[in-house]
């Protein structure tokens, strides 16, 4: 009995001794990984890589910017459902431990001793907690070391932050396949929802994906997806967190993706969105925009803007078209399977309707075209194939561009098409306006290129901006980053210069030929109108402006002189710095689109300084603004205590005055004169509301303009090609860019009342001769119009020019008893 108490001694005091040495190891193992664990406090104030997110003016979306695609959601905003179908894939007692699960590590060592030696990965054991451990403070290293890390900093974490904020940090840090980091985005790039609209199986399949989303994509490994989606199903049913008819419903539920674009989401706002893409990049540089969760409001609208793209691809197809058929882009081989060859030709993605597609097979009567087939989610060609019919209604247009047939209508479809030829086509429109089933019309990209923009004239707001034909086939946005010569669309800023120094519309200049000596060996240059030989003589302002008269205007041009000229053109925002070159009042400097019409709203307000704009506000990761585009000052907006019958709010505008608003007032009434009955009145005919606006035609006819307004929207259209040529002998601005702007504001118009221009307080409308400007009499029987006139300025009751020079070279001198102020001194009057 002494011996076995001995024994049992000798046993308890071992055993004391190997729990202490025991307990002194782990405490060394505890305290040698302590030594070098990350800070985990850092977790407090992680801020994730965020998506910037751009939006149109109505809220949709139009863009989404980042390195990883993640949508930040605070815990409170995801459904419980979601949550569960996490906790039952990942760690369904996650609320009970202490950051480690002692049961699953045991599961995980035995499973580990069983497949000791055959290579392979071990089965984790993690918990969420764990998990946060390694995706923020760790690395992916499989071994001992960092399990040890990993639980020690899970039982620190679970100490410093409660059970939601872990969970939060998780669901929004995991990477679950396709670029989508966290569940939010994973939602909208998987299924195109928000957390919210998630069905049991949708949330089950998102919850399967951490452990290996790779393995588990929903169309290359579509069967093993969804054997892991229904055993997530088969956990939330067994803890009780659905029911049996709601688990029942989703194993039998398909596993359909619905793939979510990375570009612009709003058709035909590519352009718009890559524009703002540059400039949030300009103002806070690669980091913020593509991780710092920006939240940018644009000043978009998606109507106009499809109105926009529209009319202005009609107007480039409608020139292109007229120039001839060029033949197909390329040749295939269309043996065997043709689908799958043309599935890997480059084809155009935003200039829906049009298709490409190859041609099978053709003969007098039609040609039958197959469209490219397209690709599904995991990369693989479509088995579908589609074909359709181009009778010869539908390649009418294609006269040939070149050689012996240039120029003949095609009386055959295979004089246009052959088999194996890849081309664009798109349904044919019947003469009811509606698609003929089953039939399509031949397309050509075309060669010429041009670019719109529409401005709101009171606030700079950039409602619409088409920069090209297609954004997939050039990025070039020519809208804003195009440099042309605007011809005499530019003459409007040299009138206003006129106008705002003392000039009235009804000051008379000779249309008569003129030399200039340019000095310093120059030579001498011979400005003339577009109709060349033809002149008008002594031509009012606002005739001369109608006409668009060349010699006119650098009469004016020398009278006023080019720094005035200048000054204005940079005051309109025009040109950063106009030569004092008398061509350059003729529009032979170099501009943009965004410039010309931002020049022109100032016309259409009223002379306020606008600064354009894509960008209505931007707001940071916290919802806090951090820019603003209106800076107008709004005076009672923030009254206290709500209504009571105080004075209504009032906008203080303290935007400066860039030209006198009654000479604004002039200068539109003028540019409506153009409209009515001037270079841009073909297109305009029966137009039927306010218009003003002027046309632009270069020399050699290599750039065609038209910028206008109505009293609220401003639209400017320029066309030309990339490398600039003669567009053609008739190429005007009123032939080929006045008509696309009339496309468009018939359509941005339509539903909106009739408004007429605002006359400013001051000026004084009197009728006048409409040829000469002279005052018209009580009797006067002749045509006359209501001209603008300021304070202290008015028509000449009567005058005669009597000509230009007489043979001695003096200039003729006004009569005595003409209005003087018309007479600029040296000049005679006429100038």
């Amino acid at each position: 009995m002494r011996l076995l108490l001995r024994f049992m001694g000798f046993l308890f005091a071992a055993g004391t001794i190997v729990f202490l040495v025991g307990v002194a190891a782990a405490a060394g193992l505890i305290w040698h990984f302590s030594k070098d664990l990350p800070d985990y406090s850092q977790l407090q104030d992680y801020e994730p890589p965020v998506m910037t997110r751009v939006h149109a003016s109505d809220g949709s979306l139009l863009g989404e910017y980042s390195k990883e695609r993640r949508l930040y959601l605070p815990i409170q905003a995801v459904p419980k459902l979601v949550i569960n179908a996490f906790l039952a894939a990942e760690d369904k007692n996650f609320y009970e431990h202490g950051g480690i699960d002692y049961s699953g590590m045991a599961r995980a060592a035995l499973l580990y001793a069983q497949n000791f030696g055959s290579n392979k990965r071990p089965q984790g054991a993690s918990t969420i907690t764990q998990q946060v451990a390694k995706n923020f403070l760790l690395t992916n290293e499989v071994s001992f070391t960092r399990k040890i890390k990993e639980a020690l900093l899970a039982m620190r974490i679970e100490r410093a932050y409660s059970k939601d904020k872990i969970l939060e940090l998780y669901l929004n840090e995991i990477y679950l396949g396709l670029g989508a980091y966290g569940i939010a985005a994973a939602s909208l790039v998987y299924f195109d929802k928000s957390v919210n609209e998630l069905t049991v199986a949708e949330a089950a399949y998102l919850a399967a994906l951490p452990k290996a989303p790779s393995t588990l994509h929903p169309v290359k490994n579509h069967d093993r997806a969804i054997e892991r989606r229904n055993y997530v199903i088969d956990r939330l049913l067994e803890n009780g967190w659905i029911k049996q008819a709601d688990a029942d419903k989703a194993r039998k539920d398909p596993l359909i993706v619905t793939n979510r674009a990375n570009g612009a989401h709003t058709f035909a706002g590519e352009y718009f969105a890559e524009e703002v893409r540059r400039d949030l990049f300009e103002r806070y540089g690669e980091k913020k925009l593509y991780e710092g969760g920006l939240s940018v409001r644009t000043t978009l609208d998606p109507k106009l803007q499809v109105m926009a793209r529209k009319t202005m691809a009609n107007g480039l197809v409608t020139y292109d078209e007229a120039q001839g058929w060029r033949g197909a882009m390329s040749k295939l081989d269309i043996s065997g399977d043709w689908g799958v060859k043309l599935a890997d030709v480059k084809s155009l993605a935003d200039i829906a309707p049009w298709r490409m597609a190859v041609v099978l097979e053709s003969n007098d009567q039609s040609a039958r075209i197959g469209f490219q087939p397209g690709r599904e989610l995991g990369g693989a060609v479509s088995k579908e194939r589609q074909t359709g019919l181009i009778a010869l209604d539908g390649v009418k247009w294609a006269k040939a561009a070149a050689g012996p047939a240039r120029g003949k209508t095609p009386t055959a479809v295979s004089q246009v098409l052959s088999p194996g030829d890849v081309i664009y086509a798109d349904p044919l429109i019947g003469k009811d306006g509606k698609p003929v089933d089953g039939q399509y019309r031949l397309r050509q990209l075309p060669e010429v290129s041009g670019a719109m923009v529409a401005m709101d004239p009171w606030t700079g707001r950039v409602l619409a901006m088409v920069g090209g034909f297609s954004f997939d086939q050039s990025q070039f946005n020519r809208a804003t980053q195009a440099y042309r010569q605007p011809g005499s669309s530019f003459k409007p800023i040299v009138y206003s210069s006129a106008l705002d120094n003392g000039y009235t519309p009804s000051t008379v200049v000779v249309d008569a030929p003129i030399e200039i000596d340019q000095g310093q060996g120059s030579g001498v240059w011979r400005p003339e109108n577009y109709s060349k030989e033809k002149y008008y003589g002594p031509q009012t302002l606002r005739n001369a402006l109608r006409l668009s008269l060349n010699t006119v205007t650098v009469r004016l041009a020398q009278d006023i002189g080019m720094p005035l000229i200048g000054e204005y053109a940079k005051r309109f925002g025009v040109y950063d710095e106009l030569p004092n070159y008398l061509s350059y009042a003729l529009g032979a400097g170099e501009t943009t689109v965004m410039r010309m019409v931002t020049a022109y709203s100032m016309f259409d307000n009223g002379g306020r300084r606008v600064k354009p704009t894509l960008i209505d506000r931007i707001q940071d990761r916290y919802g806090h603004t951090i820019y603003k585009h209106d800076q107008r000052e709004c005076r009672g907006c923030d009254a206290p205590g709500g209504w009571k019958n105080q004075p209504e709010p009032q906008l203080v505008d303290r935007r400066e005055q860039v030209l006198d608003s009654m000479t604004a007032y002039q200068i539109t009434s003028m540019l409506e004169g153009v409209v009515q009955a001037g270079t841009a009145a073909p297109a305009f005919s029966g137009f039927g509301r306010p218009m003003a606006g002027k046309t632009g035609t270069t020399n050699d006819q290599k750039d065609a303009w038209f910028v206008g307004f109505s009293p609220d929207l401003v639209i400017g259209v320029y066309m030309g090609y990339d490398k600039p040529r003669n567009l053609g002998r008739t190429a005007t601005g009123g032939h080929l860019a006045a008509p696309i702007a009339r496309s468009f504001m018939n359509l941005a118009l339509a539903d909106k009342p009739a408004a007429q221009f605002r006359i400013p307080a001051g000026i004084k409308l009197v009728r006048v001769d409409s040829k000469t400007g002279m005052r018209a009499g009580p009797g006067d029987t002749g045509k006359t119009i209501l001209e603008a006139f300021k304070p202290g300025t008015a028509p000449p009751d009567n005058y005669s020019v009597i000509g230009v020079a007489d043979a001695d070279g003096r200039q003729p001198q006004a009569p005595p008893d003409a209005d003087r102020s018309l007479f600029r001194p040296g000049t005679g009057g006429l100038y």
